[in-house]
């Protein structure tokens, strides 16, 4: 025994609880941001407008990659269809892309956008060097 629906006027039984895809903002871009995150575990990806206000993101564990499958460029490609999806929605034309991390899903993130036929102005590698590291140890007393 669970807990009642009730069904409001207007909605029929199925839509009640199930979420649909997410409602962009209304605004059309003509350009934008992709930023891409890769690590050696998961892939995201972030799509913002030219001054760096998030619009819709997107990432290989969001759409049910479990484990070391959401490291492979697979699901960073996939991710990336999607999120392409979205930005058609929205009327982007062109992108802008800043790549950061070391992952495998560096290449195939930018190859799902441009398989949905957006223009790619510039690609940037904006992943962080460490250019010495945090303070050694103290040698050990014995």
């Amino acid at each position: 025994m669970g807990k009642k629906r009730i069904v409001k006027k207007g909605e029929t039984e199925s839509t009640v609880g199930k979420t649909g895809v997410k409602k962009l903002s209304r605004k059309k871009m003509d350009a934008g941001i992709l930023h891409i995150r890769s690590t050696y575990n998961n892939t995201t990806l972030l799509l913002t407008d030219m001054k760096g206000n998030a619009v819709s993101s997107s990432s290989s564990g969001a759409l049910g990659f479990r484990g070391a499958k959401k490291g492979t460029p697979f699901a960073a490609a996939k991710a990336a269809e999607i999120l392409a999806d979205q930005a058609e929605q929205l009327g982007l034309k062109r992108i802008d892309v800043i790549v950061k991390g070391v992952g495998a899903g560096r290449e195939s993130g930018i190859r799902g956008f441009i398989s949905k036929g957006v223009q790619i102005n510039s690609i940037k590698d904006m992943t962080p060097v460490p250019h010495n590291g945090p303070r050694a140890r103290k040698p050990r007393r014995v």
